[in-house]
This record gives structure tokens, sequence and C-alpha cells, in this order.
């Protein structure tokens, strides 16, 4: 795979403390079977981070190249922007070369942080109020950032659909699209909506790249995101059909706690991998049995 539009290429896992030591042994230009393209943090968790972890996450940035998925821009908040958070960021993302900058769709803070994703509502006047958030902080880091496609539970003052809300996000202030296929599943189970219809009406040239993640089963008609478990099939069948629909697209497992042996939580990041190969060659096999004049 390789399409300069997107900031990595292949498969990556998320960086997290307790994985620091565990992954030593990777690099992103090793020839071998546990392969490793790229890797994400949450800035928050290191800004301004000295010491042992600093260095280590240092040695980290100069092997691999990295991605930001922030958690607390907090962008459909009532409360202004925190200039100052951008303001590290910004210097964060400079300092480490870091190629990408994303956020959640959501808000997390009002006078103080809720420590949740909150659902923004989906009405006109909440896509002009975010756009105009978006829109200020690209303007400030030089660079478009892409909004996440967000799980939610419940849908507060509700006007239009949560495809149409995004969409019109999107479009209005021209930023990029995390697309996570965990989320969309999670949500057409608890919304009752048909997962692989919704994924195939938002814009797939906007996508910067794709999260997967496992959830947890509340109840048969409840699904919880909660990145602690392994990816089950339906939402690896949905990777699959955003490849099938956008192209093969990098993408990035998530895993935030109940974090199993690294050869285990690796073994999902080659399945990302075989998929994407899996699906390139089906492409080309495709192109070559075209009759000519209809590549």
């Amino acid at each position: 795979m390789s399409n300069n539009r997107f900031p990595v290429q292949g498969a990556g896992v998320g960086l997290r403390r307790a994985l620091m030591g565990p992954l030593s042994f990777l690099n992103s230009d090793s020839v071998s079977s546990h392969q490793v393209d790229f890797m994400e943090v949450a800035p928050e968790n290191w800004i301004n981070v000295g010491g042992r972890y600093g260095k280590q996450f240092r040695e980290y940035t100069e092997r691999f190249p990295f991605i930001c998925h922030g958690l607390s821009l907090s962008i459909g908040s009532p409360s202004p922007l925190d200039w100052e958070l951008i303001r590290q960021i910004k210097n964060f993302m400079k300092e480490h070369q870091i190629r990408c900058y994303t956020e959640h769709l959501t808000y997390c803070s009002d006078d103080a942080h809720l420590y949740d994703l909150m659902p923004i509502p989906f009405t006109e006047e909440a896509i002009n109020y975010t756009v105009d958030r978006i829109c200020q902080i690209q303007d400030f880091l030089g660079q478009r950032i892409a909004m996440e496609n967000a799980s939610y539970y419940a849908a507060p003052q509700q006007e239009m659909s949560e495809i149409d809300f995004i969409n019109a996000v999107l479009e209005k202030s021209d930023c990029g699209l995390l697309l996570d296929v965990n989320n969309i599943y999670v949500n057409s189970i608890n919304h009752r909506y048909d997962a692989e219809a919704f994924l195939k009406q938002l814009p797939g040239e906007r996508v910067v790249y794709v999260h997967v993640a496992g959830h947890y089963v509340e109840a048969e008609d409840l699904r919880v995101d909660t990145h602690g478990a392994d990816v089950i099939d339906p939402v690896w069948q949905l990777l699959d059909k955003a490849y099938e629909h956008f192209g093969v697209m990098p993408t990035l497992l998530e895993r935030d706690f109940n974090i199993p042996p690294v050869n285990e939580l690796l073994s999902e990041v080659n399945q990302i991998k075989q998929m994407q190969s899996d699906r390139m060659l089906a492409e080309y096999l495709h192109r070559l049995a075209l009759p000519c004049g209809r590549h």
C-alpha cells in the first residue's frame, strides 16, 4: 500500500506505557513476522514527560512514524477552546515529527472535565458551532486535522441522522475523517441501523487512517466501546468492507486495557496486514481481468 494522501502506511498499534518494554524489540523497517508500520499516542499523556519515560518515548518516535489521537480537545463543548493545550500539542507534534492530529467528534468538558466522551447534539446549530472550532484549530496548527466518528449511547436533541451530521461537519470544515469501524458496528447494534450502509455513505476520500478495536457485549442489543477485548469477526468483516469500498487504508489496532501478551496483540496487527495484502491482491487481479479500455 502506497498512497501519498495518507500520513502513514500499513498497520499500526497504539503505544501505551505498559507496552514500552514489550514492544522495544520492534523496528518499523525490520523484516519480521511482527512488523508494526506506525504508532499512535494520546498527546495529553506525553506532553512534558521527561525522565526515563521521556527518553523511551523519544527512542520510539525516532524509529517509527507517529500520529496523535487526542482525548481532551472537547470540540463540541460549550466552554472556550483550550488554547494552551492546543499550543502544547502543536509544539509536541513539531518536536516529535508527528504526522497527523486527530480527535473525537464529541465533547468531554464544560466547566470541568467530564472524564467521558459525550455526544454532540445532531443539530444544524451544533454543526456550525463545531465547524467554526475545527477551522480555528486548523488555522492555528497550519494543517488539517481529522475527526473520528464516535460511539454514543443517547442522541439528545436529535434533529438529523448521525451520518448527515458527520458528513456536514467534515464537508463544512474541510477536515479529515478518522474512520473507526468498531464504533460504526457498536452504534449499528445500539441504534439499530445497517453498519455497511452507514459505512458506504461516509466520504472515503477524507479518511486519513482507520481504527479497529474490540468492545464489550453488555446485552444482546447493547455494545459498549471499551478497546479492552479482541476484535470480533463482524468488525473484521466491516473493516474488509471499508477496504472494498474505499481502497486499502492505513489501519491501527486500539487496545487500551486488558492488554494481552505482546505476541497475541501483534497477531491482530498481523491480521490487519494480511487483510490489506489480500485486498490489494484481489484489486490487482480484478484490474487484470477487466477488458481493455475499462481499467
